[in-house]
């Protein structure tokens, strides 16, 4: 009984020191790709601009990626 207390023990701190530094090492995958660029709110900062424009669309553009929607919605 007693053996098997402290094997399973040594489990538990082998584990305890291996999965971080596993957790460490695995390679991230972001699935976004890199995030490095963000563009300027407005459709003159846009690659493909839409042809009508208004002040919603504006405020929705300039509160993006808020939570909360635009106060003039």
């Amino acid at each position: 009984m007693r053996g098997s207390a402290s094997l399973i023990f040594g489990i538990g701190v082998l584990a305890g020191l291996a999965i971080p530094t596993l957790l460490r090492t695995a390679p991230r995958h972001d699935p976004h790709g890199p995030r490095s660029s963000v563009r300027d709110a407005g459709p003159e900062q846009m690659k493909c601009p839409p042809p009508d424009w208004d002040e919603v669309d504006e405020a929705a553009d300039e509160s993006f990626p808020a939570s909360d929607p635009p106060s003039t919605y």
